[in-house]
């Protein structure tokens, strides 16, 4: 495992599977210029909007179970814990661009 970025807490999310070889950048570069794919400010909202899907879904499920509606309890943990990592992945990316931000207002020009 190379590190855990953002395309690859996706893949995650998505399969549950991290050890793929090739990153989705990897193959951007090798087969295109960067400049066609979208843009950093666009990566994070679609990464906002996932999270949010995924908090939705949970708080439908835990409303489904609340209210008798299914009775399928491992589904509603997983879909908490999906939406619980995806917001602490969130706030993780946050912070080191926050992190990020203050080094470059750091330095002297």
């Amino acid at each position: 495992m190379d590190g855990f970025n953002v395309s690859g807490s996706q893949r995650f999310l998505n399969t549950g599977n991290i050890e793929s070889k090739t990153t989705s950048l990897e193959s951007e570069s090798s087969g295109s210029s960067l400049s066609s794919g979208k843009t950093f400010g666009e990566t994070l909202k679609d990464a906002i909007q996932e999270v949010n899907q995924l908090q939705k879904t949970s708080d439908k499920k835990m409303q489904d179970m609340a209210t008798g509606k299914t009775d399928n309890i491992p589904d509603v943990m997983i879909a908490a814990e999906k939406a619980d990592i995806a917001l602490k992945l969130l706030v993780q990316v946050r912070s080191k661009i926050i992190d990020a931000y203050h080094e470059v207002m750091k330095m002297q020009v």
